[in-house]
């Protein structure tokens, strides 16, 4: 067997080698970002400007609460001054949209009743918040019987509707009808599917590094569960809770409506709604204009909670 030298090069075996890269690959490939990491709320707002959905529910939500504070900046006329005189008048030069059965001007009335459907539906928000992430976030820490005996306890408030529960309470504050006492009632019945939306959010938090860290350097429990988990447990609150808050809008104008929400005292879409009953077939305008400030109020918040979800569920985007 003849010996081969190797070191003899045959044709089409040569082979070359690059110059040595003295910078290195990871200086060339490395992307330069000294900016500081971004949060979940940085990313959620950064979503939400960029959606029209946004803006347009920010604007009506704005004008609604500018209609529950500042009443007076839209209207210089009394809602409770009635002439019936001027029952059932169409339009005229500063009433734009007429008169109802008793002679009141309907734009005052429009713009006066948001204050109390606003004001009611974000008292009843704060309070359910308040209430059921606290039910919640104790029940889903804790775990073991304190779990069992909340649990059990949301699910026997679950199980009553939330507006006939408040038809029945109310009647026994006939005498005492107030909008706290409205904001009360719904509270009562209301706080129940943030208490379960809390306790799933915490249940999944808890078991978490910053959690288990938080522990070893002996952080007590109250503080664990306010300082780390609840934060964090915020998003889906937060969404739900924009979206509830129509919700309760809709429930105060129901109650009044029934006639056993706010008193006639005050200045209501609901009650409107069900004095413009009997004007129906003469002047269906009566009607329709406190039913549309509240549906447009409602659907405001609604789309409000729906782009907030998104923008905090980035799950939810690809949907």
């Amino acid at each position: 067997m003849p010996k081969l030298d190797k070191t003899t090069q045959y044709p089409g075996q040569e082979h070359f080698i690059s110059d040595v890269d003295e910078t290195g690959l990871g200086a060339v490939d490395a992307v330069k970002d000294e900016s500081a990491p971004s949060s979940q709320w940085g990313e959620a707002w950064r979503y939400l400007r960029r959606r029209p959905l946004f803006w347009v529910a920010a604007v009506m939500i704005t004008l609604a609460i500018l209609l529950a504070l500042f009443p007076g900046l839209f209207t210089n006329t009394d809602p409770r001054i009635c002439e019936l005189s001027k029952s059932l008048d169409p339009a005229e030069a500063g009433h734009p949209f007429g008169f109802n059965r008793q002679g009141c001007d309907i734009y005052a009335r429009v713009i006066y009743g948001a204050r109390a459907s606003v004001i009611v539906g974000v008292l009843t928000t704060l309070l359910v918040v308040i209430i059921g992430a606290l039910v919640g976030a104790i029940a889903g820490f804790f775990g073991g019987w304190i779990d069992a005996v909340l649990s059990r306890i949301t699910d026997i408030f679950f199980a009553i509707p939330l507006v006939l529960a408040a038809i029945v309470v109310m009647q026994m504050f006939k005498e005492h009808r107030t909008i706290i006492t409205v904001v009360l009632v719904l509270g009562l019945f209301g706080w129940v599917s943030i208490a379960r939306i809390t306790r799933g959010a915490v249940v999944s938090i808890k078991n978490e590094e910053f959690v288990q860290s938080a522990r070893s350097i002996g952080a007590s429990n109250a503080r664990i569960l306010f300082s780390h988990v609840l934060p964090n447990a915020a998003a889906p609150i937060i969404s739900y809770a924009t979206v509830a808050l129509g919700t309760y809008i809709v429930a105060e104008a129901t109650l009044s409506f029934l006639g056993i929400g706010l008193p006639s005292t005050f200045v209501s879409w609901g009650g409107d709604i069900s004095d413009a009953q009997a004007s129906l077939r003469m002047n269906p305008a009566v009607l329709f204009y406190p039913a549309g400030a509240l549906g447009l109020t409602v659907l405001s918040f609604i789309m409000m909670g729906d782009v907030v979800r998104d923008a905090l569920d980035p799950k939810a985007r690809n949907r």
